[in-house]
């Protein structure tokens, strides 16, 4: 599985990088495809000037697995609220994969 993050306007902590790899590999043992070589986690993050501070942090993850991609899009106060929001968005649709594509656990 290969990782990809970018980042527009802020860096992340240490402490929210570890929470984000944390959460990024919980994603990885709903589905064993995700751990293959041929897929892949794309992570955009921007930070962004607007007059709704709870929607400054705004990040898209993609998830690329065979014969598909699975997208998520948050616009959020903090980066760790935006993860979760993008995973909750995420969750169901790997459920749907994996009900379409049996055997995949």
């Amino acid at each position: 599985m290969n990782i990809q993050h970018f980042e527009k306007g802020l860096t992340y902590t240490d402490r929210e990088r570890t929470i984000l790899m944390r959460k990024i590999s919980k994603l990885a043992t709903l589905c064993k495809r995700i751990k293959s070589e041929d897929s892949w986690i794309r992570i955009e993050a921007e930070h962004r000037d607007t007059v709704k501070k709870k929607d400054s942090i705004k990040m898209l993850m993609t998830i690329s697995l065979p014969h598909t991609f699975l997208c998520a899009e948050s616009r959020q106060n903090t980066v760790i609220e935006a993860v979760d929001r993008c995973i909750e968005k995420l969750e169901p649709q790997l459920e749907k994969y994996k009900e379409k594509h049996k055997g995949l656990r």
